[in-house]
């Protein structure tokens, strides 16, 4: 029997208090107009005191499951993504299992940082294709906002706190995750890092002095990453799903950056509709990001049964993931087993050349344009003077 693992439920929390820019502008120096035209970012939400990512998590996995219809003593095997715990020991997994009254169902946090939920996607997925078990939670949280230092206006201004969950569930008709591309490069570890009160800072007064216990990043690397493998991840898991760019229906980047999100856009060649963007109203929310993006595209009708979505992501580590997942919310009738996934179709020569040419373009785009950026710079500011001539 080949199983496979399908979506039957989603659901996402996201706190009540919402910090917007303007807020902001009465914290640190900056302003909205500043934020915006950087980030895409207008506003964030914030947990409130006494909400937790236990708390956050237990409210998206309830909706989850109210969708899926099933009861938290129905499932087998529980996954949170997250690099903002409430503790260091025990997993928050296992606070989410006991809360949501899921007695005996094995449970485990997954850090990857803005990754973390696609990992965590595609490692339930393995269990379910394997026959392990027969569904699976997987969630997405972060309570960044415990982390941020407040009086450093180059983070404080990016980060927000949210959970997105779905539940997948085993099913003999073909569909769900067509294709997945996962990566790491650890030689930038500390580009996006917390660096205190783990093992090599220890908690102690010099780690407070030095404030080395909120998170710090090198946006110029991040960026720089972001750009490079994004279009490039994207090009490599739609070739290997054996579709083409133009069978994608909906593209969910990870919301961190707009101007990263547009870049890769660009690079890929697909049109605005084809992408998801929420980053403005909720900031960058780290492994709750994807997820959150995902339930509302479902919310707003921007996919439909039997469309085919990328999940495409980077972050902490550095870690990059995408994924091709076929979206099937209900079981479907019948679809026959040699259509899945269209591979003898895609197969004819000219289709497999237009794949290839399509990804071969991406990664030009992808080494050559950041070449070519002092040139449109120097573009642009000969450009204005003369227009002031």
């Amino acid at each position: 029997m080949t199983w496979y693992a399908r979506i039957t439920g989603w659901g996402k929390y996201v706190p009540g208090r919402v910090l917007t820019n303007f807020d902001l502008e009465k914290i640190v120096d900056t302003s909205d107009e500043w934020i915006r035209t950087r980030t895409g970012i207008r506003e964030r939400r914030i947990a409130a005191p006494g909400e937790t990512c236990c708390s956050m998590s237990v409210a998206a996995a309830q909706k989850a499951l109210e969708v899926a219809r099933l009861n938290p003593t129905d499932l087998e095997l529980i996954i949170v993504a997250t690099s903002s715990p409430d503790y260091l020991v025990p997993s928050v997994a296992s606070m989410v299992q006991d809360r949501l009254g899921a007695r005996g169902t094995p449970a485990f946090s997954l850090v990857a940082g803005c990754t973390g939920w696609v990992y965590a996607l595609v490692t339930a997925s393995q269990f379910i294709q394997t026959g392990a078990y027969r569904n699976a939670l997987v969630i997405g949280t972060e309570h960044l906002s415990v982390g941020v230092d407040w009086t450093d206006r180059t983070t404080c201004v990016l980060f927000g706190d949210g959970s997105g969950a779905v539940v997948l569930e085993a099913s003999e008709q073909p569909t769900g995750l067509m294709a997945f591309d996962l990566g790491s490069d650890g030689s930038d570890y500390d580009a996006l890092i917390f660096p205190g009160c783990g093992g090599v800072h220890p908690p102690s007064h010099e780690v407070i002095d030095q404030r080395l216990h909120y998170l710090r990043m090198d946006g110029h690397r991040v960026f720089k990453f972001a750009t490079r493998v994004m279009a490039d991840s994207v090009a490599k898991v739609v070739t290997a799903s054996g579709l083409t760019i133009d069978d994608i229906a909906l593209i969910i980047p990870h919301q961190a950056n707009d101007r990263i999100i547009e870049l890769a856009r660009r690079r890929l060649g697909v049109p605005p509709e084809k992408i998801m963007v929420n980053i403005d109203r909720y900031g960058n929310t780290s492994a709750a990001s994807i997820p959150l993006a995902f339930v509302e595209a479902i919310e707003e009708g921007r996919i439909k049964p039997g469309d085919r979505v990328v999940f495409v992501g980077f972050g902490a580590g550095l870690t990059w993931a995408s994924a091709v997942f076929h979206w099937e919310p209900q079981e479907p009738t019948a679809i026959a087993v040699a259509d899945w996934p269209i591979r003898e179709r895609l197969a004819q020569p000219i289709a497999r050349a237009r794949t290839a040419l399509w990804s071969a373009r991406v990664s030009l785009a992808t080494r050559i344009e950041p070449l070519l950026l002092p040139l449109y710079a120097f573009a642009g500011s000969y450009k204005k003077r003369r227009k002031k001539k």
